[in-house]
């Protein structure tokens, strides 16, 4: 047995579970080896996954390095763009294990973009020489950039989710139809135009929902959950932590939830129905399409950013994979934007399904998460302007097309 045969066994083991269990113990059954064993080759558990973390970036760089040679060349900065935005794509199509390490271990570790890219750099891949070029071709600023890849991580993670890859390696069709997909929405998003965007008074539509987070009322309990969960995540959150922070006993929590299961269960279903009224009533405010979705989308934040505890708690569902128990039979709290007509996406066998439009409210749902949980220069969880909706809402409907330095005007 090998360091890189452990490596790779951590990824495919600690992988499977969405690392809710990275024990050395665990990773030795599914190896058939001893414990001690391992720490032959490993003092302890982070030195392995240091070595997980050195092994994807020697693999990452390795996979995209001849792209982005060929983009950096490319006469086309926009060719060169989504040259570079294809690789990616296809590496975290071919290797699910390594995208769920890297959806979770290093966003949730919080590694500084500049360490990764310097650690890209030695490698071979230049991240700076490739912000050049989209500087070249769009106006665009770190917002923009992370927008862009939160929503390949997003596609990439339903990829692998409808398509079972765990069990079910992907067909090289199916890798060719998510190569172009997500990068056609990148490029253009929900299809919205130029002019239809430019148009919105996103100043005056803001001013309709100024008042309207103060007629949302809190459940105690719920926020008692909900700070659990944002302190010590959904795994290690416990009922004990609950019962000190609502104040009850924890045998009177057992009237109120059936087990922990049942506690995130509630805590979460509840906020997504909340979010799903806030959204609505936002939305009610304008019958334009275009003006309903940002009402939808700024509502949402509007709710989020004034629940730190409770974004905290949801952004769990952005990186991980939880067991809430088996769901009702009528779920409702995903169709956001059901009765707003918002474009639709590239690919899709049936755009306008109700499918699709689960799907874009997922995504929605996901972009914003990630954007309000981006903390700047010791800002507050969820302290970002308008004018970061703004952009978000330009690159949902128009994607980097919105961006484009003929065209841009936010």
């Amino acid at each position: 047995m090998t360091k890189t045969e452990i490596v790779q066994a951590a990824f495919k083991t600690w992988g499977r579970a969405f690392y809710q269990n990275t024990s050395l113990s665990q990773l030795a059954k599914e190896l058939g080896v001893s414990k001690p064993a391992l720490y032959r080759h490993f003092r302890c558990k982070q030195a392995l996954t240091d070595a997980m973390t050195e092994q994807f970036f020697d693999d990452f760089a390795g996979f995209i390095r001849p792209e982005y040679e060929r983009a950096v060349k490319s006469g086309s900065r926009e060719e060169g763009i989504f040259i570079m935005v294809q690789s990616v794509i296809e590496y975290y199509a071919r290797n699910v294990y390594t995208f769920i390490f890297s959806l979770i271990n290093m966003y949730e570790r919080e590694q500084e973009e500049h360490n990764a890219a310097e650690r890209l750099k030695e490698r071979g891949v230049d991240m700076a020489v490739f912000h050049q070029i989209v500087k070249g071709e769009y106006a665009v600023e770190p917002l923009t950039m992370q927008m862009v890849f939160t929503t390949l991580t997003f596609f990439m993670a339903n990829f692998h989710k409808t398509g079972k890859t765990f069990d079910n390696p992907s067909s090289e069709e199916a890798i060719g139809k998510i190569i172009v997909t997500v990068s056609e929405i990148i490029a253009g998003g929900l299809g919205y135009s130029n002019e239809k965007i430019d148009a919105l008074n996103y100043e005056e539509l803001e001013n309709r929902l100024a008042e309207t987070v103060q007629n949302v009322e809190d459940d105690p309990l719920l926020k008692a959950v909900a700070g659990a969960v944002a302190e010590a995540g959904p795994w290690e959150a416990s009922m004990d932590m609950v019962a000190r922070r609502s104040g009850l006993s924890k045998s009177s929590l057992y009237g109120h939830f059936k087990n922990k299961q049942d506690m995130l269960r509630q805590l979460f279903m509840t906020e997504f129905r909340r979010i799903l009224v806030f959204a609505r009533q936002g939305i009610g405010l304008s019958p334009a399409p275009g003006e309903q979705l940002y009402l939808g989308v700024f509502s949402i934040a509007v709710y989020l950013r004034s629940r730190p505890e409770i974004l905290v708690a949801i952004d769990w569902i952005r990186t991980r994979k939880l067991d809430l128990g088996r769901p009702e039979k009528k779920q409702d709290f995903f169709r956001l934007f059901e009765d707003v007509e918002i474009g639709a996406l590239p690919g899709r066998e049936n755009p306008g399904s109700e499918e699709e439009k689960q799907e874009v409210s997922h995504w929605i749902l996901f972009l914003l998460v990630n954007i309000l949980m981006k903390r700047n220069d010791g800002q507050a969880m969820g302290a970002v302007q308008n004018s970061d909706i703004r952009t978000l809402y330009r690159f949902l409907t128009m994607g980097l097309k919105g961006f484009k330095l003929e065209t841009v005007s936010i």
